[in-house]
């Protein structure tokens, strides 16, 4: 993901297949926890990280025009939106699946509209508009190689995996519980990881030969 295009797009796919999953189940009259959750994650996660990674990266090196200043407003807007999709997540208000439905489509038309203003405002004469991880953002691949309560570490390339896990533990909430596993010893990460990631208990569930598997937790306060 090298072009702001080809990031978008990728972020644009990985948004729309948790938001079918949400409209599936609402439409069906269902109230789609776990699917609507998993939405609200990586929206909270991953797109409220592009828009200020833009306006961080991007913004700063463009001269400043009326139609720069829209795409701040479409930002703020599309930040409105996550944060209603995330608290229908844990439970505030008293929204119908039919509800959240049309906050979910509305949230997908947003997004599709301001991503193609967004490439068209930005883009140079023969110039390239350069994605927010080839300027020094994490890549959002991350992710998706660490979503969900167990971790392949082998499945994540060696330069990322520390970054990357960091990146996962900042998420970690209080009270869940994240296993990484490995084919090999990790214990050269761990001791990085140790040392760079406090307030964490690391305990070992497993230790080879075939299969590593460590338990992350937040340190119990005492």
């Amino acid at each position: 993901m090298e072009t702001l295009p080809s990031e978008h797009a990728y972020l644009r796919d990985q948004i729309t297949g948790r938001a079918l999953r949400v409209l599936r189940a609402a439409d069906a009259g269902r109230w789609p926890q776990g699917e609507l959750t998993a939405l609200a994650g990586y929206l909270s996660a991953e797109l409220i990280r592009q828009v200020t990674d833009e306006e961080r990266l991007i913004f700063p090196d463009r001269e400043h025009t009326p139609e720069l200043s829209r795409l701040a407003r479409d930002h703020a807007r599309l930040r409105a939106c996550v944060d209603v999709i995330a608290g229908a997540a844990r439970g505030s208000g008293t929204r119908s699946p039919a509800t959240l439905s049309t906050i979910v489509r509305d949230l997908l038309a947003q997004l599709d509209h301001h991503f193609a203003i967004e490439q068209l405002v930005l883009a140079t004469p023969g110039g390239r508009l350069t994605s927010t991880a080839a300027l020094g953002a994490h890549p959002h691949r991350w992710y998706t190689l660490t979503e969900g309560p167990a971790v392949d570490l082998d499945a994540i390339p060696a330069r990322d995996r520390l970054p990357a896990v960091r990146d996962r533990l900042h998420r970690l909430g209080r009270g869940e519980q994240l296993d990484l596993c490995s084919g090999a010893d990790p214990g050269r990460l761990f001791d990085r990881l140790a040392a760079s990631a406090g307030g964490y208990r690391f305990t070992y569930l497993a230790c080879g030969p075939d299969q590593w598997r460590i338990r992350v937790a937040h340190r119990l306060e005492r």
